[in-house]
Parts: structure tokens; C-alpha cells; sequence
């Protein structure tokens, strides 16, 4: 067989077309997720591994529109100095864009810097501090979920209106404890009401809180304000509920999960307030949010933190796609501002808006835990006793003194 110049010509020209389009699809960039949080202690139901399956969760749901989506996750232990080093190992050799989750908000805050300095895009759904949105802000982080200002207005304010008017706070002794007892001190005195004293204790680490309960319940304070989490919270209502506290004092769960309700059971929980800015049964979007998900994480269905981590998740990559990943993967700061002029809409949270500061306005739901007698069925839990927006529920952004703000 003869093969002409001609013929030879084509083919390569042929070739020559292909060639690009191959590496092109090759060359396809990457988003890069890093869900950091609690995966063996204290908060690991209220975030750890569900955290992950809810942004896995998003990034199916949003498909391929061009850009790959890559999810990696890591055990922070509660430790700053070890959050700070693998959140450097990610951004400088990992290639990690995004930093999610983030729960324990010692830990949030020593990696908010780092963030900054690389800027990449930090959105944090489990650490609680106001202080991330106020004097510790920063214009690359979006706080998505809830924090100490609107525990303290919902559930200490419901319990300060029902006669609540001094208290006693069981505190883990961190930036999370320390900043959502001033936050709740502060409401309850405005309210005319009186602090009677306050126990600190170590964390992570204390599972016997007997003393400090003793301490709470000799103090003649009507209301235990617990200003702890996840697993230091069920063993807190545990042993107070042995100590017969629950017959002379009320106990305010100031941050509570539907996942430690699960871990207390009904006959503990029943009668206890707490505020959650999602319950996966509030309406048919929330329902159909738990029901793509909860296959993968039976024995844990998702609470706020997760069904942040999925909301923020999924805003993030529309935002992603609005820009261009090359211009997202550049530039953090630009990405945090696409996100916050884009209106934020999912099963989740429905529409909020994400404030100059970064706060991301989700709803406050006061819950009431049913009694066993009232619930349907495993997970149904919850009454609705009252509900504030975005707006009425978080602190003035104002008041928050954030540096790059002007007010």
C-alpha cells in the first residue's frame, strides 16, 4: 500500500485536532475540599464523619459542570497547633482550595490566619465563637451555621422569660465555654436577672462533672447554664440528672444536637430546650435533604453542623462555577465576595443571606425534646416553641466591631 504526502499531511493534521481536546479534558481543573473537625472525641456525633458524607452529599448533587470536586477530610483531635499544621500541609502541598467544617473554636480561630496568609476560602458550620464574625473576622471566612450571640438569645433568652432569672454555668474551658457564657451573661443582665458564679473545667479531657454540679446546685441559682458540647453535654445532663439537680434547678443545653438527644434518649432529654437552626423535619425540603443521606449515615442523622456543611458546600461550588475555577482556585478573597453577593438557596436553610462580615443569616428554631409518649418514632424529637430570622437572630453587625468592616 502507497501512502501520499497527502494522506500523511492529514493524518497529522487529523491528530493535531485531537491532541489538544485530550489534553484538555486531561487538564480539567480541581477543587480541593478539606473537611476538618472531631473524628474521635467529644464532638465527633456533631460533626466527624457525617460532616464529610454531607459535603460528599453536595458535590453529587451538583454534578460535573466542568471542574473536578476532590474531598478530603482529617482529625483535628481539639488541638489548635495540630489543626494549624495539617491545615498548612493541605494548602501548600495538598492543594486544598476550601476548608470546611472546622468545629472547636479554639481550633477555628488558630486556623483563621493561616487561611488569610494563603488566602483560600474558609467556611466553618461547627465552631460556635461570635468572635469569628466580630474582632477575629476575616474576608476570607463565612460563618455558616449558628454561634454563641444566637444560642444565648434563643435558649437563654426563652429561659430567662420563663422565670430564669439567675444562673449558675458549667463552662469548658475554651474560647467556645468562655465566649458563650459572656454572650448569655450578658443577655441574662440586661434582662435584670443575676450570675451566682461559674465552674471551668478542663477540655478536652473531664467526663466527671460531679463536683461542679455539686458547686451549681449549692449556689441556689434557679437555672445550670451548660456552656459545653457534644459529648461533654450528654454527660453533663447524665450525672445531673443522677445528682437529682433536674428537681431544684432547670437545665439550659445552650448548644445541643439532635445527635446528643439521640445518645441522652427521651426519658433523659424530655422537657429540655435547644436551639438548631435545622430539623430534618420542618418541612418537605428538609425531609427530602435526610432522606438522600441518612442511607449513609443511619445511626447519625444529620443536625446543623452537617446540614451546614452541605449548604456551604454547595454555594461554594456555585459560586465556583459562576467565576471559573481557575479565577476560584486563584483568589480566596474573591470567592468569599462572589459567594456573599450570590442569595444562598437549598433544602437545607431554604434562602438566607450572607451578611458583610460573613455571617451567614440562618434562621434560630427553639425546640422543645418531646416526651417519649409524644414521639413517633426514632429521630422525632423535636416541638417548635418559636423561631427568629437571619435577621432578628444574630448580632448587629454594628456591634460586632469586624476590622474590615465600616460601619
Amino acid at each position: 500500500m502507497t501512502v501520499s504526502r497527502r494522506t500523511l499531511l492529514a493524518s497529522a493534521t487529523a491528530a493535531a485536532g485531537v491532541a489538544p481536546f485530550a489534553r484538555a479534558r486531561a487538564q480539567a481543573p480541581t477543587i480541593k475540599i478539606g473537611v476538618l473537625n472531631d473524628q474521635s472525641g467529644p464532638y465527633t456525633n456533631t460533626g466527624g464523619l457525617t460532616s464529610v458524607i454531607c459535603a460528599k452529599q453536595a458535590v453529587e448533587e451538583f454534578g460535573n459542570k466542568g471542574f473536578n470536586v476532590e474531598v478530603i477530610a482529617a482529625d483535628h483531635q481539639n488541638k489548635p497547633d495540630l489543626a494549624v499544621s495539617i491545615v498548612r500541609q493541605w494548602f501548600d502541598r495538598d492543594g486544598v482550595d476550601m476548608l470546611l467544617d472546622v468545629p472547636t473554636s479554639s481550633v477555628a480561630l488558630s486556623v483563621q490566619s493561616v487561611v488569610k496568609e494563603k488566602n483560600k476560602v474558609y467556611l466553618n458550620s461547627g465552631a460556635a465563637s461570635s468572635a469569628l464574625t466580630g474582632e477575629q473576622c476575616s474576608p476570607n471566612f463565612i460563618h455558616w451555621t449558628y454561634d454563641t450571640f444566637m444560642l444565648a438569645k434563643s435558649t437563654g433568652g426563652a429561659m430567662v422569660k420563663a422565670g430564669g432569672d439567675s444562673w449558675y454555668f458549667l463552662t469548658a474551658d475554651y474560647a467556645f465555654g468562655k465566649q458563650l457564657q459572656a454572650d448569655t451573661t450578658t443577655l441574662v443582665k440586661a434582662a435584670g436577672g443575676a450570675v451566682k458564679g461559674a465552674s471551668l473545667y478542663p477540655f478536652p479531657g473531664t467526663t466527671d462533672f460531679s463536683s461542679f454540679l455539686v458547686q451549681a446546685q449549692s449556689s441556689g441559682a434557679k437555672v445550670l447554664g451548660l456552656c459545653n458540647a457534644g459529648g461533654d453535654t450528654v454527660n453533663s445532663i447524665k450525672q445531673a440528672h443522677e445528682f437529682g439537680l433536674s428537681s431544684s434547678m432547670k437545665i439550659a443545653a445552650l448548644l445541643m444536637f439532635i445527635t446528643d438527644v439521640h445518645a441522652l434518649g427521651l426519658e433523659t432529654a424530655a422537657g429540655l430546650n435547644l436551639t438548631e437552626s435545622f430539623y430534618w423535619d420542618m418541612n418537605d425540603r428538609t425531609r427530602a435533604f435526610t432522606n438522600r443521606v441518612k442511607a449513609k449515615t443511619p445511626n447519625n442523622w444529620p443536625n446543623m453542623v452537617h446540614a451546614g456543611c452541605y449548604s456551604a458546600t454547595l454555594h461554594y461550588l456555585k459560586a465556583v462555577h459562576d467565576m471559573g475555577a481557575a479565577e476560584a482556585k486563584k483568589d480566596g478573597i474573591a470567592t468569599v465576595n462572589r459567594m456573599k453577593a450570590m442569595p444562598v438557596e437549598d433544602d437545607c436553610f431554604g434562602s438566607t443571606k450572607i451578611r458583610e462580615d460573613g455571617r451567614n443569616l440562618t434562621p434560630a428554631f427553639l425546640f422543645e425534646v418531646k416526651k417519649p409518649s409524644e414521639s413517633k418514632g426514632t429521630w422525632d424529637y423535636f416541638k417548635l416553641i418559636a423561631s427568629q430570622t437571619g435577621g432578628e437572630a444574630y448580632r448587629p453587625l454594628a456591634d460586632g466591631h469586624c476590622p474590615f468592616i465600616k460601619v
